[in-house]
């Protein structure tokens, strides 16, 4: 390479968005596309890509691994849930775990994983750790999809300030041809294909340089023969946990008692309003009527639609307002939240106040004035 091309690139050489974010944003479009329940991130450091997946809905399972207990310990509050994760809960379930140890140990918490990705890892391990990582990880660990990335050494050249390696802390960097010569090896040795990607592209005209991140995608062949694979596993844990995080979930009959009650209660509400306004109101404030009215005549034709029969119809017995749990039940999200009409009674027993038969939830014209 031409020394006067180095500098002159030398100096105009930058990522947008930063490299570390297209590395991450690789990892999740990863997981958008093959949808892993169970993800777990060697090397996680700052917990930044845990972070990110935590979001992506498919993903139930999150876990992390480090040797620096001090960063996770320091980062990992971003990772315990949030009071709208309680007033909101989703409707999977996820935990978030953290573990503190080294990749070339081998622990059962990082068995049964989907995805593994090891994001800049490998070349901060000593030779003897490198020499461990492929029977941990691709062995042991054997998960279905691994992701691996390091840094492409023919690029230094094009970052100022590079000299040998791009961090202090780099046991060694590898070239193109050394990382797909070792990918290669290993794979073959633990039954996975691979395909060779990056990001960070180089500039017009070096393309013969390659990306700055080298990436290894490691696909699994064959399944695993469950019952020989796990009679090799040791039991004996070795990581230790520093972090656990279990996210309220609607897949919890607690979370989904409180959201099914206040569904419950808001949709029995809302047919009551828009059923029956306040004649008074609407005379006193033309306006407000006129404002209002397309979406009360919206839904009452939804309404209308739902209730089919006269069981379905809300009652107004004097001071008392019934309102059927059938028609309660056609409503879209509390049907979504329930399953069945069983579950549904079940779930609001002794939480919603119900008619004498159980069969619709009743209001009071003392409630409606307290409300107001």
């Amino acid at each position: 390479m031409d020394k006067n091309f180095q500098e002159e690139f030398a100096q105009v050489v930058k990522f947008t968005p930063p490299l570390y974010q297209q590395r991450y944003q690789f990892v999740k479009d990863l997981v958008e596309k093959y949808k892993p329940k169970k993800v777990a991130d060697l090397g996680c450091a700052d917990c930044r890509l845990l972070w990110m997946l935590k979001f992506c809905s498919c993903v139930e399972v999150l876990a992390g691994l480090d040797i620096c207990a001090s960063v996770m310990k320091e980062k990992m509050h971003m990772l315990s849930p949030l009071p709208v994760d309680y007033l909101q809960p989703s409707e999977r379930s996820l935990t978030v775990t953290l573990h503190h140890g080294s990749v070339a140990q081998k622990d059962p918490c990082m068995l049964g994983f989907d995805l593994v990705t090891c994001i800049e890892l490998i070349e901060h391990l000593e030779e003897s750790e490198l020499k461990k990582f492929p029977e941990v990880v691709f062995g042991f660990m054997a998960p279905s999809i691994i992701v691996i990335s390091t840094p492409n050494s023919e690029f230094n050249p094009l970052l100022p300030g590079v000299m040998l390696h791009r961090h202090p802390d780099h046991k060694f960097e590898w070239s193109q041809a050394q990382f797909q010569s070792w990918a290669l090896e290993v794979a073959k040795c633990y039954d996975y294909s691979v395909e060779f990607t990056g990001v960070g592209h180089p500039p017009t005209g070096m393309e013969n340089v390659g990306f700055c991140t080298q990436i290894g995608l490691f696909i699994r062949k064959y399944p695993q023969n469950g019952e020989s694979v796990q009679s090799e596993k040791p039991t004996e844990a070795v990581y230790e946990t520093v972090f656990k995080a279990v996210y309220p979930s609607l897949k919890d009959e607690k979370y989904l008692q409180i959201a099914v009650v206040s569904e419950v209660i808001f949709t029995a509400q809302t047919i009551r309003h828009h059923l029956m306004p306040k004649q008074d109101e609407e005379e006193d404030d033309p306006e407000r009527k006129s404002k209002f009215q397309p979406s009360v005549d919206s839904f009452s034709d939804y309404l209308g639609k739902l209730v089919v029969d006269k069981t379905m119809e809300p009652l107004v017995n004097g001071n008392e307002v019934y309102i059927p749990l059938t028609t309660i039940f056609s409503f879209p999200k509390v049907n979504r939240l329930c399953g069945t009409f069983e579950k549904l009674c079940k779930l609001i027993a002794g939480k919603v106040p119900l008619s004498s038969d159980g069969s619709a939830v009743m209001f009071t014209t003392e409630q409606e004035n307290e409300e107001n």
